[in-house]
Protein backbone atom coordinates (compact mmCIF):
# COMPACT_ATOMS: atom_id res chain seq x y z
CA UNK A 1 0.00 0.00 0.00
CA UNK A 2 1.96 3.14 -1.09
CA UNK A 3 -1.26 5.49 -2.34
CA UNK A 4 -3.55 7.47 0.61
CA UNK A 5 -5.21 10.84 0.42
CA UNK A 6 -6.50 12.80 3.62
CA UNK A 7 -8.89 14.83 3.37
CA UNK A 8 -11.27 16.90 5.95
CA UNK A 9 -14.34 15.98 5.84
CA UNK A 10 -16.65 17.97 7.92
CA UNK A 11 -16.87 19.98 11.62
CA UNK A 12 -18.82 18.93 14.05
CA UNK A 13 -19.67 21.78 17.19
CA UNK A 14 -20.40 20.14 20.36
CA UNK A 15 -18.18 17.44 20.75
CA UNK A 16 -14.64 17.69 22.09
CA UNK A 17 -11.43 14.97 22.81
CA UNK A 18 -12.99 12.78 20.48
CA UNK A 19 -11.52 9.24 20.62
CA UNK A 20 -13.78 6.30 18.94
CA UNK A 21 -16.52 6.59 16.54
CA UNK A 22 -18.43 4.27 14.59
CA UNK A 23 -20.36 4.97 11.33
CA UNK A 24 -23.40 3.15 10.72
CA UNK A 25 -26.78 4.37 8.42
CA UNK A 26 -25.21 7.59 7.49
CA UNK A 27 -24.75 8.32 11.20
CA UNK A 28 -21.86 8.83 13.46
CA UNK A 29 -21.44 8.13 16.94
CA UNK A 30 -19.13 8.80 18.65
CA UNK A 31 -17.43 9.24 21.86
CA UNK A 32 -15.22 11.64 23.56
CA UNK A 33 -12.75 11.26 26.44
CA UNK A 34 -13.35 13.71 29.27
CA UNK A 35 -16.96 13.33 28.11
CA UNK A 36 -20.13 11.15 30.26
CA UNK A 37 -22.31 11.00 26.51
CA UNK A 38 -22.47 9.48 23.47
CA UNK A 39 -23.07 11.53 20.57
CA UNK A 40 -25.05 10.54 17.91
CA UNK A 41 -24.47 12.86 14.51
CA UNK A 42 -27.23 12.90 11.61
CA UNK A 43 -24.28 13.89 8.86
CA UNK A 44 -27.45 14.88 6.36
CA UNK A 45 -29.56 16.53 9.39
CA UNK A 46 -26.25 17.44 11.26
CA UNK A 47 -28.48 16.90 14.15
CA UNK A 48 -26.49 16.14 17.01
CA UNK A 49 -28.04 14.18 20.09
CA UNK A 50 -26.65 13.31 23.59
CA UNK A 51 -26.87 9.58 24.95
CA UNK A 52 -25.84 9.99 29.21
CA UNK A 53 -23.45 6.83 29.77
CA UNK A 54 -22.78 7.31 33.56
CA UNK A 55 -24.83 9.12 36.22
CA UNK A 56 -25.04 12.90 35.81
CA UNK A 57 -23.25 12.95 32.83
CA UNK A 58 -21.39 16.29 31.70
CA UNK A 59 -18.51 17.59 29.12
CA UNK A 60 -14.70 18.60 30.63
CA UNK A 61 -15.22 16.02 33.22
CA UNK A 62 -11.84 16.81 35.28
CA UNK A 63 -9.08 14.34 34.10
CA UNK A 64 -8.74 12.94 37.79
CA UNK A 65 -12.54 11.97 37.79
CA UNK A 66 -13.15 11.00 34.17
CA UNK A 67 -14.18 7.79 32.95
CA UNK A 68 -11.69 7.97 30.15
CA UNK A 69 -14.00 6.51 27.08
CA UNK A 70 -11.31 5.48 24.56
CA UNK A 71 -12.75 2.41 22.83
CA UNK A 72 -15.98 1.73 21.02
CA UNK A 73 -16.62 -1.02 19.11
CA UNK A 74 -20.30 -2.28 17.71
CA UNK A 75 -21.74 -5.81 17.00
CA UNK A 76 -25.09 -6.32 15.82
CA UNK A 77 -27.07 -3.98 17.05
CA UNK A 78 -25.14 -3.03 20.19
CA UNK A 79 -22.29 -0.34 21.30
CA UNK A 80 -19.39 -1.01 23.41
CA UNK A 81 -17.74 1.60 25.11
CA UNK A 82 -14.56 0.86 27.12
CA UNK A 83 -12.76 3.03 29.97
CA UNK A 84 -9.20 2.99 29.38
CA UNK A 85 -7.76 1.20 32.79
CA UNK A 86 -5.23 3.71 32.83
CA UNK A 87 -6.77 4.45 36.07
CA UNK A 88 -9.34 2.94 38.77
CA UNK A 89 -11.34 5.23 37.97
CA UNK A 90 -11.24 4.21 34.53
CA UNK A 91 -12.46 0.70 34.20
CA UNK A 92 -16.05 0.93 33.03
CA UNK A 93 -17.53 -1.04 29.87
CA UNK A 94 -21.10 0.31 28.67
CA UNK A 95 -23.27 -1.27 26.48
CA UNK A 96 -25.78 0.53 24.46
CA UNK A 97 -28.74 -0.62 22.64
CA UNK A 98 -28.80 0.97 18.76
CA UNK A 99 -32.51 0.26 18.54
CA UNK A 100 -33.46 1.39 21.93
CA UNK A 101 -30.91 4.45 21.71
CA UNK A 102 -30.31 3.57 25.49
CA UNK A 103 -27.75 2.57 27.66
CA UNK A 104 -28.77 -1.43 28.69
CA UNK A 105 -25.67 -2.56 31.04
CA UNK A 106 -22.33 -0.84 32.85
CA UNK A 107 -19.73 -3.51 34.18
CA UNK A 108 -16.80 -3.25 36.32
CA UNK A 109 -13.47 -4.61 34.44
CA UNK A 110 -11.23 -4.13 37.14
CA UNK A 111 -10.72 -7.66 37.11
CA UNK A 112 -10.25 -8.18 33.77
CA UNK A 113 -7.79 -5.48 33.14
CA UNK A 114 -5.92 -6.69 35.98
CA UNK A 115 -5.81 -10.80 34.60
CA UNK A 116 -4.30 -9.01 31.24
CA UNK A 117 -1.90 -7.05 32.77
CA UNK A 118 -0.38 -10.14 34.73
CA UNK A 119 -0.87 -11.99 31.48
CA UNK A 120 1.89 -9.95 29.57
CA UNK A 121 3.45 -8.46 32.46
CA UNK A 122 2.43 -4.77 31.97
CA UNK A 123 2.65 -2.61 35.22
CA UNK A 124 -0.58 -0.55 35.86
CA UNK A 125 1.20 2.41 35.14
CA UNK A 126 1.98 1.24 31.56
CA UNK A 127 -1.69 -0.01 31.04
CA UNK A 128 -3.91 2.03 28.72
CA UNK A 129 -6.24 0.46 26.72
CA UNK A 130 -7.04 2.57 23.20
CA UNK A 131 -9.05 0.29 21.12
CA UNK A 132 -11.70 -2.69 21.22
CA UNK A 133 -12.84 -5.20 18.61
CA UNK A 134 -15.47 -7.04 18.81
CA UNK A 135 -17.40 -9.77 16.00
CA UNK A 136 -19.30 -11.98 17.62
CA UNK A 137 -16.99 -14.70 19.10
CA UNK A 138 -13.60 -12.95 19.83
CA UNK A 139 -12.74 -9.84 21.63
CA UNK A 140 -9.50 -8.01 20.86
CA UNK A 141 -8.14 -5.29 23.18
CA UNK A 142 -5.15 -2.66 22.20
CA UNK A 143 -2.77 -1.26 24.81
CA UNK A 144 -1.30 2.19 23.51
CA UNK A 145 2.49 1.79 24.40
CA UNK A 146 2.87 5.47 25.49
CA UNK A 147 4.05 4.56 28.75
CA UNK A 148 7.57 3.94 29.87
CA UNK A 149 7.70 0.66 28.94
CA UNK A 150 6.37 1.02 25.09
CA UNK A 151 4.23 -2.15 25.74
CA UNK A 152 2.16 -1.94 22.27
CA UNK A 153 0.08 -5.22 23.18
CA UNK A 154 -2.64 -6.89 21.35
CA UNK A 155 -5.00 -8.85 23.23
CA UNK A 156 -7.07 -11.42 21.71
CA UNK A 157 -10.02 -13.27 23.99
CA UNK A 158 -12.38 -16.09 23.16
CA UNK A 159 -15.53 -15.46 24.50
CA UNK A 160 -18.89 -13.77 23.42
CA UNK A 161 -19.23 -12.27 26.70
CA UNK A 162 -16.43 -10.82 28.69
CA UNK A 163 -18.25 -11.91 32.06
CA UNK A 164 -17.95 -15.39 31.12
CA UNK A 165 -14.72 -18.12 31.31
CA UNK A 166 -11.84 -17.32 28.29
CA UNK A 167 -9.42 -17.82 26.31
CA UNK A 168 -6.65 -15.73 26.32
CA UNK A 169 -3.23 -14.80 24.10
CA UNK A 170 -0.92 -11.58 23.43
CA UNK A 171 0.94 -10.63 21.37
CA UNK A 172 3.63 -7.29 21.57
CA UNK A 173 4.05 -4.86 18.16
CA UNK A 174 7.23 -3.25 17.92
CA UNK A 175 5.63 0.21 16.00
CA UNK A 176 7.58 2.14 13.74
CA UNK A 177 9.25 6.01 15.41
CA UNK A 178 8.03 9.23 13.77
CA UNK A 179 10.88 11.81 15.39
CA UNK A 180 12.37 9.66 17.34
CA UNK A 181 9.37 8.65 18.85
CA UNK A 182 7.85 5.27 18.98
CA UNK A 183 4.07 4.99 17.55
CA UNK A 184 1.48 3.71 19.74
CA UNK A 185 -2.03 2.14 19.05
CA UNK A 186 -4.91 4.70 19.38
CA UNK A 187 -7.54 2.56 17.37
CA UNK A 188 -8.35 -0.05 15.64
CA UNK A 189 -11.21 -2.05 13.50
CA UNK A 190 -11.24 -5.29 12.02
CA UNK A 191 -12.48 -5.43 7.51
CA UNK A 192 -12.88 -8.97 6.31
CA UNK A 193 -9.83 -10.98 7.57
CA UNK A 194 -7.69 -7.20 8.39
CA UNK A 195 -7.27 -5.09 11.15
CA UNK A 196 -6.42 -1.64 10.35
CA UNK A 197 -5.10 0.59 13.18
CA UNK A 198 -4.13 3.98 14.10
CA UNK A 199 -1.25 4.86 15.69
CA UNK A 200 0.37 8.29 17.31
CA UNK A 201 3.80 9.77 18.29
CA UNK A 202 3.21 11.48 21.77
CA UNK A 203 6.51 12.99 23.02
CA UNK A 204 5.70 11.27 26.55
CA UNK A 205 6.32 8.68 28.54
CA UNK A 206 2.70 8.98 30.35
CA UNK A 207 -0.48 7.53 29.92
CA UNK A 208 -2.07 9.92 32.19
CA UNK A 209 -0.03 12.77 30.49
CA UNK A 210 0.06 14.43 27.00
CA UNK A 211 2.58 15.54 25.29
CA UNK A 212 3.82 16.85 22.32
CA UNK A 213 1.79 14.93 18.80
CA UNK A 214 4.48 14.37 16.31
CA UNK A 215 2.03 12.51 14.08
CA UNK A 216 0.47 9.62 12.95
CA UNK A 217 0.26 6.17 11.09
CA UNK A 218 -1.89 3.48 9.60
CA UNK A 219 -1.20 0.16 9.29
CA UNK A 220 -2.98 -3.32 8.62
CA UNK A 221 -2.55 -6.79 10.69
CA UNK A 222 -3.06 -9.56 8.94
CA UNK A 223 -6.00 -12.02 11.71
CA UNK A 224 -4.97 -15.21 11.05
CA UNK A 225 -1.05 -14.62 11.04
CA UNK A 226 -1.17 -12.00 13.22
CA UNK A 227 1.88 -10.14 11.38
CA UNK A 228 1.89 -5.99 10.25
CA UNK A 229 1.14 -6.38 6.43
CA UNK A 230 2.12 -2.54 5.94
CA UNK A 231 2.37 0.77 7.96
CA UNK A 232 2.59 3.92 6.57
CA UNK A 233 2.58 7.97 7.67
CA UNK A 234 -0.46 9.72 7.54
CA UNK A 235 0.28 13.12 9.26
CA UNK A 236 3.06 15.24 10.94
CA UNK A 237 1.07 16.96 13.25
CA UNK A 238 -2.81 14.81 14.29
CA UNK A 239 -3.60 12.94 17.07
CA UNK A 240 -5.56 10.65 15.41
CA UNK A 241 -7.51 7.86 17.74
CA UNK A 242 -11.28 7.26 16.21
CA UNK A 243 -11.19 5.06 13.13
CA UNK A 244 -14.13 3.18 11.64
CA UNK A 245 -14.93 2.37 8.02
CA UNK A 246 -16.95 4.62 5.59
CA UNK A 247 -16.74 2.33 2.51
CA UNK A 248 -14.78 -0.89 1.14
CA UNK A 249 -15.17 -1.92 -2.57
CA UNK A 250 -11.62 -3.72 -2.09
CA UNK A 251 -9.58 -1.73 -4.74
CA UNK A 252 -9.92 0.73 -2.46
CA UNK A 253 -10.96 1.22 1.32
CA UNK A 254 -12.10 4.48 2.80
CA UNK A 255 -11.67 5.18 6.60
CA UNK A 256 -13.05 7.97 8.66
CA UNK A 257 -11.01 9.33 11.69
CA UNK A 258 -11.30 11.61 14.20
CA UNK A 259 -8.35 13.40 16.12
CA UNK A 260 -8.17 14.35 19.58
CA UNK A 261 -7.21 17.80 20.03
CA UNK A 262 -6.61 17.73 24.07
CA UNK A 263 -8.18 20.89 24.46
CA UNK A 264 -11.70 21.50 26.22
CA UNK A 265 -12.96 22.71 22.84
CA UNK A 266 -16.31 21.48 22.11
CA UNK A 267 -15.41 21.11 18.38
CA UNK A 268 -14.29 17.42 16.04
CA UNK A 269 -13.08 17.86 13.00
CA UNK A 270 -14.12 13.99 10.77
CA UNK A 271 -11.30 13.15 8.51
CA UNK A 272 -11.35 11.09 5.21
CA UNK A 273 -8.54 8.64 4.97
CA UNK A 274 -8.65 6.77 1.43
CA UNK A 275 -6.09 3.97 0.55
CA UNK A 276 -5.58 2.22 -2.70
CA UNK A 277 -5.20 -1.33 -2.10
CA UNK A 278 -4.03 -2.52 -4.97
Amino acid sequence: MEKFTLELLFHIIGIGAASGLIYKDNSLFVIGDNSGFLYEYHIDSQDLKRHPLIENPSENILKKEKPDFEALTHFQDSLYIFGSGSTPKRNAMVEFDLAQKKKTDTKNLTNLYEVMQNFSSIKPEDFNIEGVIFEGENWYFFNRGNGISNKNTLFKLHAKKLDQEFSMTSIDYKLPKIKGVRTSFTDAVLVDNKIYFLATAEDTQSTYHDGEVLGSIIGRIDIETMKIDFTKKISDSHKFEGLTVYKNDNKTIELLLCEDKDTEILETTIYKLSLNLK
